[in-house]
């Protein structure tokens, strides 16, 4: 124990100076590269500040040790010098961490001399990230605004709205009634505002967002970290000079791989998304039964409106999933990287990273797949239906079709997520800095006579920074999980909800400010640390945006009626049958995309709609749904097919395009500026030039 404490002594006393010159030596270069003197001090603070708290962490230090301890033996002094920089943590509260400067532009280069370098490059990435945003924003705005100015004016909706004597097949069993089609009105014109022409082009011009969006943040990171001179700097190479600063006689880990441990590993990682879509089917389970309680409920509003109930419900239940399966996929993400034996704590921290949004993704989003692509697709037909546990029947879609329901789904999730989620988050560290400020703290009375030198002003300083709300360890990568989740949202199903990218570009303006503020004035001052990019996030990034354009190809092929439309428009439309010029040529559409079901294939007795004419009470004798369908025998008709083969097709062409496109953008747009790559050929050619002086002059001698 005493040799720790030596060492600790050591450390604190001696180390901040020779330690510091042992790491620019080892790495052969310093991390000073800005020409303002009082920039300099600062990044070198910072870097004294990683130094010994990484010896700190490889100290084994006894839990009972307290803070007055750490003061004496001067190592919290070393680790934390915040008397040098109080001024600039300052300049950081006045000018960037307030709610009034939520439009004012970052001072990067001060959060980065105060907070290090993965900090400030991930306020330089949320901040690029947000303002590429806007255009998306307003595109996604201008889609929404086309849907609202055509509300009364597709075909599709006036056709649904004026079906007086469409009677629709019961959406449940035994006391659930037959139901007119013009009672769905309001939820047709709904639709519209998100199934129409202009989303097409939207999911398109997302998927080529997306990519500019990227290349123009690699761009953005070579500028930014090449004036901190760290375009070359190897991680690796700074953990080794860390690793044997600490001990010189440090043993190298070598790499290692398992093939045992990695197939252990992928089975974990498979059962673990397993029980993930076994919630999904949990969700999907109490859809179907909340809308058999809704439609026999005694209010008339909730029975009219059950399945979007059902929907709105399962929304609010699925995010109450999303809330208890996150801490339960940390802790499974933690002990499979355990498992997993990492040799640094870089690659431990990539590994994690993997893990952990692998498991995040399939939380958020497979109840929305099955909305997307499932859902009404495999429910079976009437007399034949498909159900769950031989009970419950599977949720059917609405004549105009599914995208109102994943619309509902992804905007009480994105709403509650960005909303209630940012409030728990601010409000948490805040209540419980004020609940520990109020108690009270009997050295105080002894401190009210006492005069305070300079060495009480520091220990009162760190005193204060130590009263604040300890720093968690996955602060900065909840931060950047978050943006993930969002950025996922915003790309994969956008053509589903136009409106992401602007909720998004709001949440993110106040985002930024609440991260400040919580880091700055509610926070410890988090340890710094050095990057010159955001890491393995960058190939989330590239993963999700190739996910984006499977997943909107997928809603507009699969889950939006623009296929089945077209089809009928340009083959069984009367303007192809009937060479009619003088109609809208998806007049008919409907009544084409309903099949015909006989009442008198139900193996029970329906019940009948309230509202319907007495005439037609006695003359019920078929039903409609939606389906391709053969009247006679049920079976899938051609038409069916056509659709089929039209939806096959438009899904590989849409791909193909948006993915040529991605890959095009990508090429046209350099990922590193010209400017940068002559900047760096030029001091490659000057340090070439330097040595051969070198070798002329010693060969003259």
């Amino acid at each position: 124990m005493q040799e720790i404490e030596d060492k600790k002594l050591f450390y604190g006393v001696h180390a901040p100076s020779e330690i510091f010159q042992k790491y620019q030596c080892l790495l052969k270069s310093s991390d000073s590269g800005l020409q303002n003197h009082h920039m300099e001090e600062n990044v070198t603070i910072t870097t004294r500040i990683r130094i010994v708290n990484f010896i700190l962490q490889n100290t084994q230090i006894s839990p009972e040790e307290t803070l007055q301890k750490l003061i004496k033996a001067k190592v919290f002094e070393a680790a934390f010098p915040l008397h040098k920089q109080e001024g600039l943590r300052q300049l950081l509260k006045e000018n960037w961490a307030r709610w009034r400067k939520i439009l004012k532009k970052q001072p990067i280069e001060e959060i980065r001399s105060y907070f290090g370098e993965k900090v400030a490059l991930y306020f330089a990435w949320l901040g690029w990230y947000t303002r590429i945003l806007f255009p998306a924003a307003v595109l996604g705005l201008l889609v929404f605004l086309y849907g609202i100015f055509h509300f009364d004016s597709s075909q599709v909706s006036k056709e649904i709205c004026e079906a007086n004597t469409t009677i629709m097949c019961p959406l449940c069993d035994q006391k659930c009634p037959f139901w007119q089609l013009s009672d769905t009105c309001t939820y047709a014109k709904v639709t519209h505002l998100f199934d129409n022409e202009g989303t097409i082009l939207f999911a398109v011009l997302m998927a080529l967002w997306a990519t500019v969006f990227l290349e123009l943040w690699k761009r953005k990171r070579a500028e930014v970290v090449s004036g901190w001179e760290l375009y070359g700097w190897d991680e690796d190479e700074e953990e080794l000079a860390l690793q044997l600063i600490n001990n010189p006689a440090h043993t190298l880990k070598l790499y290692q791989h398992s093939y045992i441990r990695s197939t252990i590993l992928l089975l974990l990682v498979l059962l673990m998304i397993t029980v993930l879509i076994g919630l999904a089917h949990a969700l999907v389970i109490y859809r179907v039964v909340a809308t058999v309680v809704f439609t026999q409920s005694d209010f008339e509003f909730i029975r009219e409106r059950a399945s979007t109930m059902a929907v709105m419900t399962g929304a609010v239940l699925h995010y109450i999933t999303i809330i208890i399966m996150t801490k339960v996929n940390r802790r499974v993400a933690l002990f499979l990287c355990e498992l997993e034996k990492p040799r640094t704590f870089s690659e431990r921290e990539n590994i994690f990273t993997v893990k952990i949004f692998t498991f995040q993704f399939f939380t958020y989003f497979s109840s929305l797949i099955y909305i997307a692509f499932f859902l009404g697709r495999i429910n079976g037909r009437p007399g034949n239906y498909v159900r769950v546990a031989g009970k419950w029947r599977l949720e059917e879609c609405h004549p105009s079709g599914c995208i109102t329901d994943l619309f509902i789904q992804m905007a009480i999730i994105m709403t509650l997520k960005q909303t209630l989620s940012n409030f728990v988050e601010y409000l948490t560290p805040w209540l419980r800095l004020r609940f520990r400020k109020s108690l009270p703290n009997p050295k105080d009375k002894d401190k009210v006579h006492m005069e305070k030198g300079p060495e009480d002003s520091c220990k009162e300083q760190w005193l204060k920074n130590y009263q604040l709300n300890e720093v968690n360890v996955f602060s900065l990568f909840d931060e950047f999980l978050e943006m993930m989740i969002q950025y996922s949202f915003t790309t994969i199903f956008v053509a589903a909800f136009p409106l992401a990218p602007l909720m998004a570009f709001i949440n993110n303006l106040f985002e930024i400010r609440l991260d400040a503020i919580k880091m700055v004035q509610l926070q410890r001052r988090i340890v710094p640390r050095k990057a010159n990019d955001i890491g393995i996030w960058l190939q989330v990034l590239e993963a999700i945006g190739i996910l984006a354009v499977i997943g909107n190809g997928l809603v507009i092929a699969i889950t939006s009626d623009f296929i089945p439309m077209q089809v009928y428009k340009y083959t069984y439309s009367p303007c192809m049958l009937q060479n009619r010029t003088d109609i809208n040529c998806l007049t008919g559409y409907i009544n084409n995309s309903l099949s015909v079901f006989h009442v008198q294939d139900f193996e029970w007795q329906m019940k009948l709609p309230e509202k319907l004419p007495d005439f037609m009470r006695s003359e019920i004798t078929e039903c409609r749904y939606r389906d391709y369908r053969n009247s006679d025998d049920y079976n899938y008709s051609v038409q069916f097919w056509h659709v089929f083969a039209a939806r096959l097709a438009f899904l590989i062409l849409f791909e193909h395009v948006a993915l040529c496109i991605k890959l095009i953008a990508a090429w046209y747009v350099p990922d590193v500026p010209q400017s940068v790559k002559n900047k760096h050929l030029q001091k490659k050619h000057e340090n070439l030039r330097g040595v051969l002086r070198k070798i002329d002059h010693s060969t003259d001698v």
